[in-house]
């Protein structure tokens, strides 16, 4: 699948413990705090390949040994923002890695008479059109929501290219709706499902993730 997949898109290489850990969040009789603990190791290797996504400059330093290294540094300033509700889960890994990290969020629900993606809520750091933004929500579907959510970033400074979507499970109908929509765009993901349902489920996909984070499916 990842040879075929659009240059924005990173996949995480499918190794025996993502696999394993994908097996145990998709299976419909894991225990929540399974889900939960596995879930949260997945995001957690999600956001460090986003951050590899980030621009960097050269550094050197000088280790204890009295030689230098040259290294590098992170060029410019992060910052989070959550698709209400489920991408809140998503916050936790990011903390984990980037101390002080500032977290913005989005509220996007269908509307009943339109059902198209409606903006109901967003509160940014008062700088976002400064920063890199690392979009968390754990699932792209069809996409809409995902559109949505670039469009409102875009509508407070951000630039396109400055933003990389970060997300568990993904399909080719969902990548392909939001990189037609916006090309310039990154995509960090742990696996591409083979597509949608009647529902608009990806299937084989997992279930509503933030019912089942959050304890809400029962």
């Amino acid at each position: 699948m990842s040879s075929t997949l659009p240059m924005q898109v990173k996949l995480l290489p499918s190794t025996p413990q993502l696999k394993g850990m994908m097996t145990i969040i998709r299976d419909k009789d894991t225990s929540r705090e399974e889900f939960i603990f596995y879930a949260d190791r997945i995001i957690r290797l999600l956001i460090e390949e986003g951050l590899n996504h980030l621009p960097v400059v050269e550094k050197t330093v000088l280790t204890p040994t009295g030689k230098d290294y040259q290294g590098v540094e992170f060029q410019g300033r992060i910052c989070g923002v959550s698709i209400m509700r489920a991408g809140e889960s998503m916050e936790k890994g990011l903390r984990d890695v980037c101390r002080s990290v500032r977290i913005g969020k989005i509220l996007i629900q269908r509307d009943e008479e339109t059902a198209l993606p409606k903006l109901y809520y967003a509160k940014f750091p008062p700088d976002i059109a400064t920063r890199y933004c690392l979009l968390l929500d754990p699932a792209l579907a069809t996409g809409g929501s995902a559109i949505k959510a670039i469009e409102v970033l875009l509508d407070n400074g951000v630039s396109e290219e400055k933003i990389v979507f970060v997300n568990l499970l993904c399909c080719p109908e969902g990548i392909s709706a939001v990189l037609k929509t916006y090309p310039k765009i990154k995509i960090v993901t742990a696996a591409v499902d083979d597509g949608l349902n009647e529902r608009k489920f990806l299937v084989p996909g997992l279930g509503d993730f933030g019912c089942r984070y959050y304890g809400t499916d029962k």
